[in-house]
């Protein structure tokens, strides 16, 4: 009974002491929310159509929604905006005059017009959702049809289709995703991860664009680069990061100097003076996933 006893629980504990955090990105290009028009619940897919310009905050959307209760799905095509979504349904010519829309949005002057554009082409239903707000759980809006405005509603705080996910699994059978909290650039890379008496710690190093649009400042530089410090309690629920610039276009921080210690568990930076910080160094010190910043 005792061998039995082993056999079968063995791997179990094993299991629990195994855990290990591991980082996947995932690229989503379409999206699924729920929500309501009116009251009335609805579901709603979209998917990412090309940008409209040469900035990843405005692009194209196409998809569908239905009403839960009958799940007709009526077909839609828009812009999103900063997160302020304008969708249109036009009929019988949807594809028609979907197509006829993105040919006339060409800049970001245009996709302020993108309401007296669509409006142009008769929509049957138009559905305009305000900006997005990551603090709040739902993002409203307004539906039109037949010369009538109701309210509509999607229960998420963020309605962006597009997204750099990273997925961080935890001990604990837990799972965050970094675009949720840190930013939504993605570019994170798993360094390490350590215990102490406060807690856990998890090491990132990124990389990623200084800015979505292209056009703008920063928008065709190299990007930025650092170390990111995440900070857990015990049992693996987060509380908050830190962040740790080596490179980076927006601060003016370049030239940055690297050496490293003969076991490359120490590594160590240089930070030249820039027009927003003074100089420093950083201290990475990747077995204990820590990083200390002096001057």
């Amino acid at each position: 009974m005792k061998k039995l006893f082993i056999t079968l629980f063995l791997p179990l504990f094993v299991l629990c002491f195994c855990q290990k955090v591991e980082l996947k990105a995932v690229t989503d290009s379409s999206q699924v929310f729920k929500g309501e028009i009116a009251g009335v619940p609805i579901t709603m897919q979209l998917h990412f159509a090309g940008i409209a310009d040469c900035s990843l905050y405005q692009y194209f959307v196409d998809g569908w929604y239905y009403y839960d209760k009958y799940q007709k799905k009526i077909p839609l095509t828009g812009i999103y905006d900063y997160g302020k979504l304008s969708l249109y349904h036009f009929g019988n010519k949807q594809k028609q005059n979907s197509q006829l829309l993105k040919d006339q949005i060409t800049s970001p002057q245009k996709v302020e017009k993108t309401a007296e554009i669509a409006e142009a082409l008769n929509p049957k239903e138009s559905i305009i959702f305000m900006t997005d707000n990551p603090k709040e759980n739902s993002i409203t809006g307004n539906f039109y049809a037949d010369k009538k405005n109701q309210p509509a509603k999607l229960f998420t705080g963020n309605d962006m289709i597009y997204r750099y996910n990273n997925y961080l699994t935890l001990p604990n059978n837990k799972k965050i995703n970094t675009f949720d909290f840190i930013n939504k650039h993605g570019g994170n890379q798993l360094i390490s991860y350590a215990s102490g008496d406060s807690g856990n710690r998890i090491l990132l190093y990124f990389e990623h664009s200084s800015n979505f649009n292209a056009c703008g400042r920063c928008g065709a530089s190299e990007g930025e680069k650092g170390y990111r410090i995440l900070y857990f309690t015990k049992d693996w629920n987060y509380k908050t990061y830190e962040e740790f610039l080596t490179e980076s276009c927006l601060e003016n921080i370049y030239d940055t100097t690297e050496t490293k210690s003969q076991d490359r568990k120490i590594l160590k930076y240089k930070i030249k003076k820039s027009s927003s910080t003074a100089a420093y160094s950083l201290t990475v010190d990747i077995k204990n996933a820590s990083v200390i910043r002096a001057k």
